[in-house]
């Protein structure tokens, strides 16, 4: 039977351990066991996601909106640890205007990508987005006659707790102008698809003015060099650029923090695991001129900008110093301060599209500690999500190196993602990364 769940041409790599393991689906689960059950316990009522999931239907298929009932179920219900969605025919669909299918499931994720599996496999439809097709459901039967799966019903279990979605220059390529209008279709497209793992990116520069400004007395003007335009936000958050497309207007500050809110308040209605971002070392010009004595490295050209200093070589403040973890856990608190929860998984990718300014293994381990303790001086419960593209797009990552970042983090509270599917073998076979156990997300 075909996954239901979406190919997105990655593996999600859960790095715990030197131990060597062959390779398995769910190997590696047991050791964030504790952050799901937490999670679980966090999670949206299940009258809210029941409600979440419903509208999503709705809004997709507003013929049909009776013909389907929606429930949230523990675990347990799917015949082990992971989730799962159940679909039945209704016990009541004999009667005249009642549900005819009866969809089960852990979260409203769940429950969606049951109903996009029921649209799919039983009635011929494609669920895409718009410039791929759109939502193609005219092979779906009228509501009263809809087609009847097997008596014993129809039980699909997610192989691994998350499905991941986007990458950090997604905001730029794609997000940079969406209203929420089109951030919903998005979401949407998402909870069909079985995706529970999005980047939730938008509108961190509006902390991040919180933060600098509040705490360590840098000036909006200094802001405005710091970050870059809309449509540039991913390579300044990245370190690559500052200053280009920019200054960011006022309003932008207020409209994407208020998008951002309702982003992560679908997210989370829907059964969802918002990831939050992190902070780097990446740091304004002026932090240097306003704490003389902090370590302060000026990093190399990055592409286009041709070596010009009014855009180019960002400032990474080196790990070691006290103002990293301050300015790491001071910007996960603003986050939990501005949204009212978390879903304790933070994204920070190192040296993105740029070369460490130091080769020494003991540094690299050093920048991994700092990054992860000032996440976790923040949220107690927090694990860092880094994506690996940086170790095949530069010859620096040789084996010393990576070892050194990967083992810099506590057992189980580090996440990596392949993002190219090119680099699959190589993570399977190779001694790269020293025989550490994974769970691998492919469909």
């Amino acid at each position: 039977m075909d996954s239901p769940l979406p190919a997105i041409s990655l593996l999600l790599l859960l790095l715990f351990s030197l131990f060597s393991a062959a390779y398995s689906s769910t190997l590696g689960v047991q050791y964030i066991s504790k952050l799901l059950q937490i999670q679980d316990r966090e999670r949206a009522p299940p009258t809210l996601q029941v409600a979440a999931a419903r509208a999503v239907l709705h809004r997709l298929l507003p013929s049909h909106s009776p013909a389907f009932e929606f429930r949230i179920i523990s675990k347990e219900k799917c015949g082990g640890e992971g989730a799962c969605f159940i679909i039945n025919n209704h016990p009541s669909s004999y009667k005249y205007g009642a549900p005819e299918i009866l969809i089960s499931g852990v979260t409203g994720v769940e429950v969606l990508a049951g109903l996009h599996w029921y649209l799919k496999y039983w009635c011929g439809s494609h669920i895409s987005w718009k410039k791929t097709g759109g939502a193609q459901l005219f092979s779906i039967p009228q509501s009263g006659s809809l087609s009847r799966v097997q008596d014993s019903g129809i039980l699909v279990q997610r192989p691994i707790p998350w499905n991941y979605y986007q990458n950090a220059v997604t905001s730029s390529y794609t997000f940079a102008w969406w209203d929420w209008e089109r951030w919903e279709q998005e979401i949407d497209w998402m909870a069909l698809q079985g995706i529970n793992l999005p980047l939730a990116f938008t509108g961190q520069e509006t902390i991040w003015r919180k933060v600098f400004r509040q705490k360590f007395n840098i000036t909006n003007s200094d802001l405005d060099d710091f970050f870059g335009g809309p449509a540039f936000l991913a390579w300044s958050r990245m370190g690559n650029l500052h200053g280009w497309g920019g200054p960011l207007p006022e309003s932008w500050f207020h409209e994407q923090l208020t998008l951002q809110k309702k982003i992560l308040a679908r997210m989370y209605e829907l059964g969802m695991t918002p990831v939050l971002p992190a902070f780097s070392g990446n740091v304004p010009a002026a932090l240097k001129d306003i704490f003389p004595s902090a370590k302060i490295t000026r990093l190399g050209n990055w592409f286009s900008v041709k070596s010009n200093p009014k855009w180019c070589c960002t400032y990474l403040l080196d790990a070691t110093d006290p103002l990293f973890v301050e300015i790491g856990r001071t910007f996960i608190e603003e986050q939990l301060k501005e949204y009212g929860r978390t879903s304790h998984i933070y994204n920070c990718d190192t040296f993105d599209e740029n070369t460490p300014p130091v080769d020494d293994p003991g540094y690299i381990s050093s920048l991994g500690a700092a990054i992860f303790s000032g996440m976790q001086s923040g949220d107690e419960n927090a694990t860092w999500l880094m994506q690996g593209w940086l170790f095949s797009y530069d010859p620096f990552w040789r084996p010393p190196q990576m070892k050194a970042l990967l083992h810099s983090v506590p057992l189980g509270k580090l996440v990596v993602l392949d993002l190219f599917a090119e680099v699959k073998p190589i993570w399977i076979s190779s001694e790269q990364f020293y025989g550490v156990p994974y769970v691998a997300n492919t469909a």
